[in-house]
Formats: C-alpha cells, structure tokens, sequence
C-alpha cells in the first residue's frame, strides 16, 4: 500500500510549499502536484495521479477543493479512487483510521463528503444570491456601472479601444448605404473575429440607447 498525495493551487503566483509539507507530514510516499491558471479545466497531474493509483493504495489530499472544482467533478474522481480500489483520505476532514472494517470506514467517509459537498454548493448559492441583491441594490442608487467591457470607449486597452471606434465608424458607414462593406469584411480589416464585431455592433446599440435623442 502506498500513500499517493496531490497538491494543486489555482493560479502561478500561489505557493505549493504548504500543500506538500503537510502531504509530507501525513506520511505520503509521492506526490503529483500542478499549479494552473483559473481558467485552466486541463489538470494533467491529476489525470497522471489517477492512472498511477492501484489496489489499496490511500489518495491524500489537503482539502477536498483542491482534488475538485465543484461538486459533480468531485464525484467523478471520488467515483474513478473508489473503482481503482484505493481510499480516499482527505486531511482537513474528520479521520476514520482507527476503524478497521474498510468498508465501514468508506461509508462513514462517504457521508461526510457529501455533506461537505452539500455545505460547500449551499454556501456558493448563498454568495451568489447576496452578490445579485448587492448589485440590484447598487443599481436602484445608481452606483453600478456593470463590468467594463473588454471593446468599448473605455476599455482599459488603448488598442481595444481604437478597435471599438473604427468598427463602430465602419458599422455606421454600412448603414449608411456603402455597399462595398461587409460584417466579415470589417472584421478582417481590423483583424478580430466576426463574432467580435457582431458583440461590438451590440455593444454600440446599447451605448446609442443609453444616449438622450436630444444629443444624437
């Protein structure tokens, strides 16, 4: 039997050094460990740990969080552990060690991981209710402006913004009657996707609309 940890942190500038100390001190023969960027779905070490692990084998993990993103992913890596016939043993949750029938000791930790599971979607729903009652609040006293757009007059990149005049200087061009003008021509002038230019058309319809009639 070997005990198998994994250590991942989300982002390049985090640190892995605590993870792996505790995995160390937990008595875990090796250990996979990545650092990904939040976008980043891919976890190659995670795939690699889970193909290693055999028969009897332990997965250590600091917290449950760090082996799954939410819910629905912690099921299917709890599910693939299981079914390599290793044990999960998760270091920021009660342990059951001293229990010897194995599966006695998988069924007690079964429950406790899915409440936490339970707890853990409970609290994101909840944060996510108060951030929209904190935004409905801030827009009915006018302090929320909504994100700012990535192509806009006031994107934070000067070059996103110059894109945005001249697609909107184009678009208005076309609509004014010049036929040598396509979408996907305007597009590939300024070197973005039509997909771009079609969020750009409506980025300008909604900055029209905002706009008195008196100053159009």
């Amino acid at each position: 039997m070997a005990k198998i940890g994994y250590a991942r942190v989300s982002t390049r500038d985090q640190n892995l050094a605590r993870q792996i100390e505790q995995l160390h001190d937990a008595g875990v023969n090796k250990i996979f460990q990545e650092k990904l960027s939040g976008k980043n779905a891919d976890r190659p070490q995670l795939k690699a740990m889970l193909d290693y692990i055999r028969d009897d084998d332990e997965v250590v993990v600091l917290s449950l969080d760090r082996l799954g993103r939410n819910s629905h992913d912690l099921t299917d890596i709890i599910e693939t552990i299981r079914h390599r016939g290793a044990q999960l043993n998760v270091l920021n949750l009660p342990s059951f060690a001293s229990i010897e029938d194995p599966n006695l000791r998988n069924l007690i930790t079964t429950i406790i991981v899915e409440l936490y599971k339970y707890i853990a979607q409970e609290e994101r729903e909840t944060i996510k209710i108060r951030q929209q009652q904190g935004i409905e609040i801030a827009k009915r006293q006018g302090k929320y402006k909504g994100k700012i757009r990535e192509y806009g007059p006031h994107s934070p990149n000067r070059q996103k913004r110059y894109i945005y005049k001249e697609a909107c200087r184009l678009l208005n061009r076309k609509k004014d009657g010049d036929e040598t003008l396509t979408k996907r021509q305007i597009a590939r002038m300024l070197g973005i996707a039509p997909v771009t230019l079609y969020r750009i058309e409506k980025y300008q319809a909604e900055d029209l609309a905002n706009v008195p009639r008196s100053e159009r």
